[in-house]
């Protein structure tokens, strides 16, 4: 895989953004040689970029005004076209809006097609409480773009159900929009006192897969779950129709 370019964008903040994109950055940098750049676009929580170990760039696109200048957005542009490489970029909720509305003012999934990047798009889809705002975030992102989508579907706050217990990849408003879903990746919902403490600590800590297996702050059982998640993940990734 080479010259992709994936855009994290969901609306609705703190449903694992920044969780998606270090497990798609550790995935590629895993499955290409190929240069791997990766972009913090939030203005808030710029957790992705303190992950030192994947350079990620921070982009800074806020104003001494407090307010998002879109014309910011063309430095991770220009950036992402400068050269040959496989790009991730980490959005946050205060910049969904004007990143999107740049995104499809200024025609830039064209012109990435044109410059020879393939583009994909990941939105995420969170259960419990979260299911309704999440679910349309996944509609208005895809009624806005066509760009091929990847779905991924967060567990971590309940089964991704209605009420009356349909799934949501049995609703109608993923059936309108399936067509464009080139796969799906579930987070799965694990025993939060064993997996979710060990997945908490490793996303506080800001390590990679590959620093935790040489870290001594995490004994054998916690490198041996975190590695069962990762590997879970990687062969969901792999079967995605890229």
């Amino acid at each position: 895989m080479q010259n992709t370019v994936h855009f994290i964008l969901q609306g609705k903040g703190g449903i694992g953004k920044t969780l998606v994109s270090t497990i798609l950055a550790q995935w590629l940098q895993d499955k290409s040689d190929t240069v791997l750049r990766c972009y913090d676009t939030d203005q808030e929580n710029t957790t992705f970029s303190r992950y030192k170990s994947l350079n990620v760039q921070h982009v800074p696109v806020m104003t001494e005004a407090r307010t998002i200048d879109p014309k910011r957005f063309d430095a991770l542009m220009i950036d992402i076209l400068r050269e040959d490489g496989n790009c991730v970029i980490d959005n946050g909720a205060n910049t969904f809006s004007p990143l999107l509305a740049y995104l499809i003012e200024n025609d830039c999934f064209a012109l990435l097609a044109e410059s020879g990047r393939q583009v994909y798009i990941h939105t995420i889809v969170g259960g419990g409480d979260t299911l309704h705002d999440t679910a349309m975030g996944f509609v208005s992102t895809a009624k806005a773009t066509q760009v091929p989508l990847v779905l991924w579907e967060n567990e971590h706050f309940g089964l991704l159900q209605s009420a009356s217990g349909k799934a949501f990849i049995e609703s109608q408003t993923y059936a309108d929009n399936s067509k464009r879903v080139k796969g799906r990746v579930v987070l799965s919902q694990r025993n939060p006192d064993t997996f979710g403490a060990d997945v908490k600590k490793m996303n506080t800590a800001r390590m990679t897969l590959n620093e935790i297996k040489e870290s001594d702050k995490f004994n054998v059982m916690e490198k041996q779950r975190i590695k069962v998640v990762f590997r879970d993940l990687f062969e969901q990734l792999d079967q995605v129709d890229w």
